[in-house]
């Protein structure tokens, strides 16, 4: 395998969250009286892999600006984290599969994801999977989030390695831009967005599934 190290993007990636996300987005909203759920939920899909000031901006448009957006995110964070707590969070198909193959071939492997680094390494560790990584990144040790490419610099950084040699698993459109931007490797597994003309042209490759990322980094 070419690359020295692996850097995963979490949400999405490595588990299958974002259409919680989206569930507990609609449930909360429900209690603020906006019943259409197609309305929240794509309001909830142009938000994921932005930053929170661009998400604030498309939620108060489409919601208004007296809509109590504070008191809907942290609602919807209590019931994620209500529904997940204890190694509940579901996890995309081949997780456990690529892990275990770049531990296998020595290869170095961060997560760098845009959550807060205390709430990673819980839901990682809930998971089983936190042994795995040999550094994590969360949203709360850089300045910018992505697309700016901050957070896989900092991986980079963390692990010794030059971002050229690092292949870093992506989902969202932002995701890729940014890691594009940090010079690595990037590859598409798609989760709710799928790619278009602009993401082709950025991604190394699209994969369907994490099992053919370890098939493909086994070939290369």
């Amino acid at each position: 395998m070419k690359f020295k190290a692996v850097i995963f993007d979490m949400d999405g990636v490595i588990f299958d969250s974002e259409r919680l996300y989206i569930e507990c987005n609609k449930e909360v909203a429900r209690r603020f009286g906006i019943t259409d759920a197609d309305l929240i939920e794509n309001v909830s899909r142009k938000c994921i892999g932005i930053t929170s000031e661009e998400t604030r901006r498309i939620m108060e448009e489409c919601l208004g600006e007296d809509f109590p957006l504070d008191e809907l995110w942290m609602g919807a964070a209590e019931l994620f984290k209500e529904k997940t707590m204890g190694g509940n969070l579901p996890m995309k198909p081949g997780v456990v599969e690529i892990l275990e193959y770049l531990k296998d071939k020595e290869v170095q492997i961060a997560v760098a994801s845009s959550t807060k680094t205390e709430t990673v390494e819980r839901e990682l560790s809930e998971a089983g999977l936190l042994s795995y990584f040999d550094k994590v990144v969360g949203g709360d040790m850089i300045r910018k989030s992505k697309p700016a490419p901050d957070s896989f610099l900092k991986a980079a950084e963390v692990l010794g390695v030059d971002p050229k040699d690092c292949c870093i698993i992506e989902d969202s459109f932002n995701g890729i831009r940014a890691a594009h931007a940090a010079g690595g490797f990037p590859i598409m597994v798609p989760d709710i967005l799928q790619p278009d003309d602009e993401i082709r042209g950025l991604a190394g490759i699209i994969l369907e599934s994490l099992l053919k990322v370890r098939d493909y980094l086994a070939q290369n």
